[in-house]
């Protein structure tokens, strides 16, 4: 029963916001209590919520200052310079912009913080795609499957959780996965490559005349206004907001928030609560000018922080009625003793689903832990598990249940159902790369040899 009513929860808030029938976040809030409430669970219904909203309510408030300082370096005009090369090195290409995209989110992904990474590589490059009228989705799309391929480094997460939940050695996990994941990438741009390639024949830019129905010298001319300098889009800000001679300085307290996030100095979200506070003293002294610079970005705040507590309703619904645990072990009734030694194969492809439909930390903590007991009697050792529980990263982040997705979403101005519908497969393509490549490279077994 519990295991019908989650994966019905799951499908049903699926449909609903890929059809565009309820908004994420209506969808979000309403389907769980729904199915809670046909489940029976009306009596634990408000702790479980609540205990869901405490758990996410440390990223909501990581999201909402991380926005307001980015969105304070923008205004100041920090990432000015890296739009104004890229534009030169694109020349007004689109696949030049889209493989760019690819290379620059994978670059800025190597600090393990997805949020991050959206943030800078949509400031940077979301005004070349409205100027060259390209679809963002493109930018959406690139920016995701290179987060999920980067965040698989030790520091990222999904690594550091696989080891941990079976007690192995990280770098035992991780180093024999460096070469796959470099080949997932090259996987990536060959993505990145189709996608600029089909929004050339779009946009029918010629290579021989180097326009989109307009010259590119006029398209780093146009970039330069100020309407396209701001982030999302339908915002606008004044060449009075800019502060090009504090650029170093900002740079520096980037570079030292940077630092502090991969070192732990304090958690993310006071560590993006004093930055905040010290970006906007810096740069606008003035109290009005700082009223006014939060105002300007509160509908991106309130957009994407109501829906991460959101998620939390759903996310502590989902665990506190024990659909989580019955989805995980309803699945693996289903793999039939004959297919025993190729359970890494198995758990590699489990893997998309399976992290799809449930947290990192449910996956990770509740449901590896029983393959890898199962994967042994079969002769697949824990640590060739941990590897192949790592693949379907890419298509994870395209889980409703990740916080960090609905922040790029938000901050390119695309639809979420949208962007899945774009995404999907190309993350599919690029994690059956990376589980091909491993297979390859004898990361983990196709079939294992019985001890």
């Amino acid at each position: 029963m519990l295991t019908i009513l989650g994966f019905g929860m799951v499908m049903t808030f699926m449909v609903l916001i890929m059809s565009k029938r309820l908004s994420p976040l209506v969808a979000l809030t309403l389907v769980p209590i729904v199915f809670a409430l046909v489940g029976g669970f009306h009596a634990g219904l408000g702790p479980m919520m609540l205990d869901g909203i405490r758990k996410i309510a440390p990223t909501g408030i990581m999201l909402m200052f991380a926005i307001l300082y980015f969105g304070v370096m923008i205004d100041a005009g920090l990432f000015d310079p890296i739009v104004d090369r890229i534009l030169r090195a694109a020349g007004g290409d689109p696949l030049k912009v889209v493989m760019g995209s690819a290379v620059l989110a994978a670059v800025i992904s190597l600090d393990g913080d997805g949020s991050t990474t959206y943030m800078i590589t949509v400031a940077s490059m979301l005004p070349l795609y409205k100027r060259l009228r390209m679809n963002p989705l493109s930018l959406t799309c690139v920016a995701l499957i290179a987060s999920g391929l980067m965040n698989l480094t030790p520091w990222g997460g999904p690594t550091a959780r696989a080891a941990s939940a079976l007690h192995l050695d990280v770098g035992d996990v991780f180093v024999p996965l460096v070469a796959p994941i470099a080949i997932a990438l090259m996987g990536l741009m060959a993505v990145a490559f189709w996608l600029g390639l089909r929004e050339r024949r779009r946009l029918g830019y010629s290579v021989l005349t180097g326009a989109v129905g307009f010259a590119p010298q006029q398209v780093a001319a146009d970039i330069t206004e100020d309407e396209d300098r701001r982030l999302p889009p339908e915002q606008t800000s004044d060449e009075d907001v800019r502060r090009p001679h504090l650029r170093w300085v900002n740079g520096l307290l980037t570079l030292a928030l940077m630092a502090c996030l991969v070192l732990g100095v304090l958690p993310l979200p006071v560590l993006f609560m004093i930055a905040f506070a010290i970006a906007l003293v810096i740069n606008y002294p003035d109290l009005a000018e700082q009223r006014r610079r939060i105002s300007n970005h509160a509908g991106n705040v309130v957009a994407v922080v109501s829906l991460i507590f959101a998620a939390g309703i759903f996310t502590g619904i989902l665990s506190g009625t024990g659909m989580v645990e019955a989805m995980s072990r309803s699945l693996l009734a289903v793999i039939p003793p004959s297919m025993g030694p190729y359970f890494a194969p198995i758990t590699a492809i489990a893997s998309m689903p399976f992290t799809f439909f449930m947290s990192n930390d449910a996956f990770y903590y509740g449901v590896l832990p029983i393959l890898t007991q199962a994967a042994a009697e079969y002769g697949v050792t824990p640590v060739e598990m941990a590897r192949a529980s790592l693949i379907g990263q890419a298509v994870h982040l395209l889980s409703p249940l990740v916080p960090s997705t609905y922040l790029l979403v938000g901050l390119a101005g695309v639809d979420f159902g949208d962007h899945q519908r774009f995404t999907l497969k190309w993350a599919v393509l690029v994690s059956l790369v990376l589980m091909a490549a491993c297979l390859l490279l004898g990361v983990f077994p196709f079939a294992a040899t019985a001890p």
